[in-house]
């Protein structure tokens, strides 16, 4: 049974920092494109980063040099390292593989 599990969020400041963590289990994280979402409140869901099988990363433009995705094979884990966060950056995130979801963790960026 695959399931994906989403750590992490919180309330933080602006310029905080926050990591966020995606615990899977029924599928291996390495064999398969892992992807964080996040969703704000009366928007799209947006893709905000991706690890590929070989190790190559993407992130959206709003969120390069803030935003790190990483994995940890031996875990099965993935992970959001955020930092400079910023108000806009408030929305629930969400980890994603093939067509499984976790059922996301809410961060709010806020003075």
């Amino acid at each position: 049974q695959v399931q994906l599990v989403e750590s992490g969020g919180g309330l933080v400041q602006p310029g905080g920092s926050l990591r966020l963590s995606c615990a899977t289990s029924g599928f291996t994280v390495s064999w398969y494109a892992m992807r964080w979402y996040r969703q704000a409140p009366g928007k799209e869901r947006e893709l905000v980063a991706s690890i590929s099988v070989d190790g190559s990363t993407n992130c959206l433009e709003s969120v390069k040099g803030r935003f790190t995705i990483s994995r940890d094979n031996a875990k099965n884990t993935l992970y959001l390292q955020m930092n400079s966060l910023k108000i806009e950056d408030t929305a629930v995130y969400y980890c994603n593989s093939q067509s499984y979801w976790g059922q996301g963790t809410q961060v709010t960026v806020s003075s």
